[in-house]
């Protein structure tokens, strides 16, 4: 059976939405210590403020790296963790760094566009986002988390 062939446990759309609220909440601490707060001293040191569209690129920029660094090689950003979500490829292999900005460039307009992206999972048959479907990624539930038993030493 190839992998493709493999069943895989897919988390459930409120799960993968709970996840991104959650990612959300995360992102609004990165971006206000990697984006406000040098903005904001840049503006009071030089008393100027920056132009709206280099502060609009510097988030984007900042959100990429972010999102390029989990998603690639197989890691998981803290919200992916905590609601053990996995982003694979459709074959079930890691997601390399250019499927990854495939996919953050799709996630743009998928939520951008009144969340359409996010809607199509109600109609796609393999309940798939929209970005995920043209980047043929997929988020798959990730194993059960190992919790020691008790009175029993880890490994």
């Amino acid at each position: 059976m190839t992998p493709a062939a493999v069943p895989v446990p897919r988390p459930s759309i409120t799960r993968r939405l709970a996840s991104m609220l959650y990612e959300c909440l995360l992102l609004f601490g990165i971006l206000a210590a990697l984006l406000v707060l040098p903005h904001f001293l840049l503006g009071a040191l030089a008393h100027r403020l920056v132009a709206p569209i280099v502060v609009q690129a510097h988030a984007f920029v900042v959100l990429l790296i972010y999102c390029l660094w989990f998603w690639s090689n197989g890691r998981q950003t803290l919200a992916m963790k905590t609601w053990r979500i996995r982003l694979l490829t459709r074959d079930g292999h890691p997601v390399r760094p250019a499927q990854a900005l495939v996919r953050y460039l799709l996630c743009w307009p998928s939520i951008l566009l009144g969340g359409f992206g996010i809607f199509w999972a109600l109609v796609d048959r393999e309940r798939l986002f929209l970005h995920d479907r043209l980047a043929g990624t997929q988020l798959v539930l990730s194993g059960e988390p190992k919790l020691p038993v008790a009175g029993k030493a880890p490994g």
